[in-house]
C-alpha cells in the first residue's frame, strides 16, 4: 500500500511539475484549456524544419548520393548503432522512435542558440528553445516511459511485470520507484542543462557584448547535442532494459 501511494505521489509530482512557471508567459485559451502558446509556436517551427529537411532529402534519392543524401544516410546510420547498441537484434522497429527523439531535441536545442527567437515579440513572456520549459522535457520523458512499458509487455505479456520481484521479493519497492523515477532524472537532466546554458549565454552577452559569449555559445551548441545523445542513449536502453528483463 505504501509502495502504492508513493508511485501515486511521484506521478502527482510530475503533474505539478508541468505546471512551474518562471517569468511570464504566452497563452492561448483554446475551448476550457490554457494552452502554453510559446512552447507550441517553437515545438512547430523545430518539426516545420525536420519535416521539411526530410522531404528534401528524400524528393529524389540519387544511386550516387549528393552531399545532402550522404548526410542524411549517415545520421540515419548514426540512430541504427545507437538502437542496435542499446536495444539489441530486435532494434529495428525502435529506429523511428528514438530517431524523432534524437532528432527533435537536437534541433530543438540548437534553435535555441542559432535561430534568433528574441526578435518576435510576444504580448507576453518571450520564445526561446522547446527543450528550454519543463513542459516538453516531462512529455518527452513520459513518452518514453510508455515506450519501455510497451516494449515489455509486448515482448512478455503479463510476465513483464516478473522483473519487479527480481533479484528477490524483498526488492519490489525500490523495483517499482525506480520506473517512476526514470522519467523525473530524464526530465530535469536535459530542462537543467538548457536552461543553464541559455541563461549562461545571456548573462555573458549582457555583460560582455561583444567576443566573450563566442566561444561559450560554441560550447553550448556541443552541449546541446550531447544532451539529445544521451536522452537518445537512455531512452534506448531502457527500452533494451524492458525487452531483455535485467537491470
Amino acid at each position: 500500500m505504501n509502495v502504492l501511494s508513493c508511485s501515486i505521489n511521484t506521478l502527482k509530482g510530475l503533474y505539478d511539475i508541468s505546471g512551474v512557471e518562471v517569468g511570464q508567459h504566452f497563452y492561448w485559451q483554446i475551448g476550457g484549456f490554457q494552452v502554453h502558446a510559446q512552447v507550441l509556436i517553437t515545438s512547430w517551427v523545430v518539426i516545420a524544419i525536420l519535416l521539411g529537411s526530410a522531404t528534401l532529402a528524400v524528393r529524389n534519392p540519387q544511386t550516387i548520393p549528393t552531399d545532402g543524401q550522404n548526410f542524411f544516410e549517415y545520421v540515419l546510420e548514426f540512430i541504427r548503432d545507437v538502437s542496435k547498441t542499446q536495444i539489441g537484434e530486435e532494434y529495428g522497429s525502435w529506429v523511428p522512435f528514438i530517431g524523432t527523439m534524437f532528432l527533435f531535441i537536437f534541433v530543438s536545442n540548437w534553435s535555441g542558440a542559432l535561430l534568433p527567437w528574441k526578435i518576435i515579440q510576444l504580448p507576453h513572456g518571450e520564445l526561446a528553445a522547446p527543450t528550454n520549459d519543463i513542459n516538453t522535457t516531462v512529455a518527452l520523458a513520459l513518452l518514453t516511459s510508455v515506450a519501455y512499458f510497451y516494449a515489455g509487455l509486448t515482448k512478455k505479456g503479463l510476465g513483464y511485470f516478473g522483473k519487479y520481484i527480481q533479484p528477490t521479493p524483498i526488492l519490489l519497492p525500490i523495483n517499482i520507484l525506480e520506473d517512476f523515477t526514470k522519467p523525473l532524472s530524464l526530465s530535469f537532466r536535459l530542462f537543467g542543462n538548457i536552461l543553464a546554458d541559455e541563461l549562461v549565454v545571456v548573462v555573458l552577452v549582457s555583460l560582455v557584448p561583444s567576443i566573450v559569449p563566442i566561444p561559450v555559445m560554441f560550447l553550448g551548441l556541443f552541449t546541446s547535442g550531447i544532451q539529445a545523445l544521451i536522452f537518445a542513449t537512455l531512452a534506448a536502453a531502457y527500452i533494451g532494459e524492458s525487452m531483455e528483463g535485467h537491470h
